[in-house]
């Protein structure tokens, strides 16, 4: 298999799958959000998993699911916790290029609703800003190409993307 995919790792929120999906128009590759695949697997939601199976069991069966992933020239958005699983991301690193949309604080604060009817995997009294902070050196870790996606126009995102995508490797 070829390392010809792009895998889009960040926060709920952070535009994973809105930007997956038009950045595979704009490159002629397929969009696959590994979050559906889950879904469609267990045939409940996130949410509904998380509930019923406990966290640290939706947290194998996304590292399944994510880790057996089999995809050329396609967009990859796995849920946000996918960074929790080593062997997860070592396979996303071996099969593309991994790259982080960062997002602020305060603005994923404005983007996020309800945590819980997202399907977020949170600890016991655990915070957006704990959960952020916790999380953010694992997306740091993987990244092979970072893009901040705060306030910018998608556009422009897009365009940096693209762009950044196509700069040689360093």
């Amino acid at each position: 298999m070829e390392r010809n995919n792009i895998i889009l790792i960040g926060m709920p929120g952070s535009g994973k799958s809105t930007l997956g999906v038009l950045l595979a128009k704009a490159m002629n590759y397929r969009f696959m959000d590994t979050d559906l695949l889950i879904q469609e697997r267990e045939g409940k939601l996130l949410c509904e998993i998380i509930a019923e199976k406990g966290q640290e069991a939706f947290l194998k069966i996304e590292e399944e699911v994510n880790a057996g992933v089999a995809a050329e020239r396609t967009v990859i958005a796995p849920g946000g916790s996918a960074v929790y699983s080593g062997r997860a991301m070592r396979h996303f690193v071996e099969i593309g290029t991994v790259i982080y949309l960062h997002v602020s604080l305060p603005e994923l604060k404005k983007r996020l609703g309800d945590l819980a009817k997202r399907g977020v995997v949170l600890k016991e009294g655990q915070t957006l800003e704990e959960l952020f902070e916790e999380r953010r050196p694992y997306y740091e870790r993987y990244a092979q190409i970072t893009v901040d996606v705060t306030q910018e126009d998608i556009g422009i995102i897009l365009s940096e993307i693209i762009r950044k995508l196509k700069e040689p490797e360093k």
